[in-house]
């Protein structure tokens, strides 16, 4: 099935009590000191309609003193602590072909399960996200503000894009086990927002997110976030910029590097002069968390007796010893098939020279496969390709030619490489990244701006003296309306 970008709309679930259930299901709990609120969750997991011997629940105990009981698998933490490391412990023991996250102080719809299992007999990249009520009772209990306000602006996620994670919440998702071990399982050093940041990286292994309103269940009272949002957000960002590229205005700073890049760039080892010019101009550009793997032979490179400067592996050892202590570079014998959780990828034939903006502009482009031609060859036409990661995994799942696939699902375009800033390495400015280069474009910016102040100036001059020349009230009239 061939879902475009999140749109899960061509999805055709059937109806809750009308079909025939296969696939089974592990309900995993963290939970710490609530035992009450835990055996309210149990007892409404007891009476759900999804088949009883295709469902069973794992209770995490995340050092709960006294131990939690509970009439199904406990299991205690016993090395680490927080939610995302009983998470990731719950998903270890859990057997089910789908993993159900559940809060321990939930209550759930008798249907809740079935509801959400419906999508993964569908779809075996779903992520479903159940509907959460905040309030003393299904009746009264409304959805969380701005849940309901992504929910409407985006038709139920189905015009979110790539940002649907953004929902991702572990009081209730369910992901097939197989998704989640692609996606790299639950991070256990994360204790909040655990469930954002695995949410993104499903995202990268090609998920699409469902939200289910029938997938009912109820909080009694507010959550943390509705009640300390400000004191949330200000714990959650403090790592989430490192973990998930996509939320641009948690890197701010111009410079400093981050845990997961926002662009890898691959480069294939060539000629030193034209290798460097293009791996120079990549982490010189505007976006600065920018990542180049180095393609070659790097194995071949012994510390053996060699001549200096006759060595026929010359070129790649003197890329070797440049990049070597510069931490966002990296070698590998070959590119990368996917580089998640980074969300995009860019090659760049060696030789070839990045603009200041050229990476910002084409990722702008918002497509699945950007093909940039930068000239023709014998063999045809040279060209540098910015694929996005959540892209290309998801046409991994679905299996069959990848660039067509990519382009049914998410969109592909060529364009030009002159028109986006990419030049030979001799035709470029000779060190990309040059403080004189910035100076050079701050300088003609400022001229920029001054015109345009003089422009202003001069039809205010204009304005003035349309307004004291009685033979054009009508036009000063006019103007007063429009300015």
């Amino acid at each position: 099935m061939k879902v475009r970008r999140n749109d899960y709309g061509s999805l055709r679930p059937p109806a809750i009590g009308a079909w025939t259930p296969e696939l089974t299901v592990t309900v995993v709990i963290p939970a710490y000191n609530c035992q009450d609120e835990l055996d309210r969750t149990l007892a409404t997991l007891a009476t759900q309609t999804y088949p009883s011997h295709l469902l069973d629940v794992v209770v995490v105990d995340d050092g709960s003193e006294p131990a939690l009981r509970a009439e199904a698998k406990v299991v205690r933490v016993r090395e680490g602590w927080g939610r995302g490391n009983a998470r990731n412990v719950g998903a270890r023991a859990a057997t089910g072909d789908v993993i159900h996250w559940l809060d321990a102080d939930m209550i759930l719809a008798p249907d809740h399960v079935e509801a959400h299992m419906r999508w993964h007999h569908l779809l075996d990249h779903a992520v479903v996200i159940g509907e959460v009520l905040f309030g003393d009772d299904f009746d009264s209990g409304a959805v969380q503000p701005y849940t309901a306000k992504m929910l409407e602006e985006t038709r139920r996620l189905r015009d979110a894009g790539t940002s649907a994670y953004l929902l991702h919440t572990g009081a209730t998702a369910s992901v097939s086990a197989r998704l989640l071990a692609d996606a790299g399982g639950v991070d256990p050093r994360l204790n909040m927002a655990e469930d954002t940041e695995l949410g993104y990286r499903l995202a990268q292994a090609g998920a699409v997110f469902i939200p289910d309103g029938e997938a009912r269940s109820l909080h009694v009272g507010e959550s943390t976030v509705m009640r300390r949002q400000q004191e949330v957000h200000r714990h959650n960002w403090s790592y989430l910029g490192d973990h998930i590229p996509d939320l641009r205005w948690l890197r701010s700073h111009p410079r400093r590097q981050w845990l997961v890049p926002y662009v890898r760039v691959t480069v294939e080892a060539a000629g030193y002069e034209q290798t460097r010019a293009t791996v120079d101009s990549a982490l010189a550009g505007s976006v600065a968390d920018v990542a180049v793997t180095l393609v070659g032979p790097w194995s071949l490179l012994g510390e053996g007796r060699r001549s200096n400067l006759d060595d026929p592996l010359l070129d790649l050892r003197l890329l070797h010893n440049l990049y070597a202590h510069e931490p966002r570079v990296s070698f590998a014998w070959k590119a990368p098939e996917s580089v998640a959780p980074t969300p995009y990828l860019l090659s760049v034939p060696p030789g070839w020279v990045l603009g200041a903006d050229t990476v910002a502009r084409l990722v702008a482009l918002d497509e699945g496969l950007v093909s940039v031609a930068l000239e023709e060859s014998g063999s045809g036409v040279v060209s540098a390709r910015l694929e996005r990661t959540a892209a290309f995994a998801r046409a991994r799942r679905v299996g069959g030619d990848l660039d067509a696939l990519v382009d049914e699902m998410f969109g592909s375009v060529w364009v030009g490489g002159r028109e986006y800033g990419l030049a030979t390495a001799e035709e470029a400015e000779p060190v990309a990244g040059d403080p004189a280069k910035w100076r050079a474009l701050a300088a003609r910016r400022r001229d920029e701006i001054r015109a345009l102040e003089a422009e202003v100036a001069a039809l205010r001059a204009e304005l003035a003296q349309a307004k004291n020349e009685p033979a054009k009230t009508g036009l000063a009239t006019f103007l007063r309306r429009v300015i």
